[in-house]
């Protein structure tokens, strides 16, 4: 997993690595594997103190970060639908920077029994280069945020390659907290109205506070 963010003017790459899941679903033991996997890759992060977004005096003490217990079925196929029509439009933040982003297409599924949409936006920024070009943005809020997970939303990262027949697979395990969940400075997108589930989604990082 890989997204940017800004911190006082500074570009800081977060280097998350993102695993190249595609529908079907995995099978439950495998599902489990590569959850731990991307916990243990974003605990790495947390520790390494060239990429950490922890002030420095939580650094010493950091023992990892705060996760639901992981839920295969948060762990869903979701029916993507391509946008090739929307403008480019400035994306809110937790700042009074305003990255240009578009609609890059929305993802119908079912979570918990109902019905849900997701939009997935592409940073035109990331467009501009070859490492990054094919990372798509899903923010999002849930009825957790600030009660479990953090009150400013949480992020999923896809890339393009992932789509696949029209499908995507969308794990929850995956949410993570944008920076401005561990220190100010940071410059975060806000997820938009559309983005904001009327659900509960108790799955990915909580929040430590």
């Amino acid at each position: 997993m890989k997204y940017l963010f800004i911190m006082l003017g500074v570009t800081v790459p977060s280097n998350i690595a993102l695993a190249q899941v595609t529908s079907p679903h995995p099978k439950e033991a495998e599902h489990a594997r590569q959850v731990a996997a991307f916990q243990q890759e974003l605990n790495t992060e947390f520790r390494d103190s060239t990429r950490t977004p922890l002030p420095r005096p939580a650094r010493a003490t950091f023992a990892g970060l705060p996760f639901y217990p992981v839920r295969y079925a948060a762990c869903v196929v979701a029916r993507f639908v391509a946008d090739s029509l929307s403008a480019p439009f400035p994306m809110q933040t937790s700042t009074l920077r305003r990255p240009l982003y578009r609609k890059y297409g929305v993802l119908e599924f079912v979570l918990d029994g109902q019905p849900q949409r997701l939009t997935v936006y592409q940073s035109l920024d990331l467009l501009k280069t070859a490492e990054y070009r094919d990372y798509l943005f899903v923010p999002f809020t849930d009825r957790t945020n600030g009660h479990g997970s953090y009150g400013g939303g949480r992020y999923i990262d896809l890339r393009r390659g992932q789509i696949r027949g029209g499908q995507v697979l969308l794990d929850f395990n995956r949410a993570y907290n944008p920076y401005c969940a561990y220190q100010t400075g940071y410059s975060c997108p806000v997820p938009p109205p559309e983005n904001r589930l009327a659900v509960e989604v108790q799955a990915g990082v909580m929040s430590a506070h």
